[in-house]
């Protein structure tokens, strides 16, 4: 009898500790949320001052020679660009979300698996699990996170180069700053569609993970072709770009099963629940 009131008592401390375990982090992820909605611009900001700074640096370093405005412009916009595609992503997804703002649900389904039952517009916010909280706050923070990280990544693996570079240097850098550019911006875009509950942010960051893929593979096949290109520097190029296609793939593998089958997400972003 001792025996079988201990394992009870066991398991009901067991149960009572992981329940507060998920209230705290419920509640964590919250002040998460409600931090980076209210912060955004504090954090754009911050995010300017910093990668400007940087950039700075870098083209103080350039390996071309600056003579001219013409010289330094050539490196300068594309630093330039890829600063302000955040905080012109953020801008665009703020202006046509805006906070509270009832989006209508796509006419097409795309996430078939699961047996659901649909909820009303009210019935969904009103539901506990409704919002970018509890484990997608997780994945909130790895987008944001990703756009210092693609961006110090470009600024460090790629020098600043102009026209005084050879062609395949000016190409390099022109295309990898197009690609930061181009997924700074749409990163972001998802950011604040998740962290706003609209109901296309699955399909928006699907396609972002395929566009980044796409962006990688053409780039690599772009540079192949290039002339006179050194092989030390087609086999660092080709590390930095299979190394984003990985990250790319493994953010995939982690996060698509979440997205289709969370009861989270598809109360906050398809208006459903499972059905037992």
């Amino acid at each position: 009898m001792n025996n079988n009131f201990a394992a009870r008592s066991s398991s009901e401390n067991l149960r009572r500790f992981i329940q507060k375990t998920q209230a705290d982090l419920t509640e964590r992820s919250k002040a998460l949320a409600f931090f980076l909605e209210n912060r955004m611009g504090s954090i754009m900001l911050a995010w300017l001052v910093i990668f400007g700074l940087g950039a700075a640096l870098r083209s103080f370093f350039a390996i071309t020679p600056i003579h001219t405005a013409s010289d330094l412009a050539e490196i300068a916009v594309p630093y330039l660009l890829v600063g302000l595609a955040p905080p012109i992503g953020y801008a665009l997804a703020a202006g046509s979300f805006p906070r509270g703002l009832l989006s209508a649900q796509p006419h097409i389904r795309l996430a078939f698996y699961g047996r659901w039952r649909k909820l009303d517009v009210v019935s969904a916010r009103q539901h506990p699990l409704f919002g970018p909280t509890g484990f997608m706050a997780s994945l909130l923070l790895g987008m944001l996170l990703n756009i210092p990280v693609r961006s110090f990544e470009f600024l460090m693996a790629v020098p600043a180069m102009n026209n005084h570079a050879p062609d395949w240097g000016t190409a390099i850098f022109q295309m990898m700053a197009f690609d930061a550019i181009a997924m700074n911006l749409l990163y972001m875009i998802c950011f604040i569609m998740a962290l706003r509950s609209v109901p296309l942010f699955p399909r928006m960051l699907a396609f972002a993970w395929a566009l980044d893929i796409v962006l990688q593979l053409t780039i690599a096949k772009q540079v192949a072709v290039i002339p006179d290109l050194p092989p030390q520097v087609a086999d660092a190029l080709q590390d930095l770009l299979s190394g984003n296609i990985k990250k790319v793939m493994i953010s995939a593998a982690i996060w698509l099963p979440y997205l289709l089958l969370s009861n989270r997400v598809n109360i906050t972003f398809r208006q459903r629940i499972a059905v037992p």
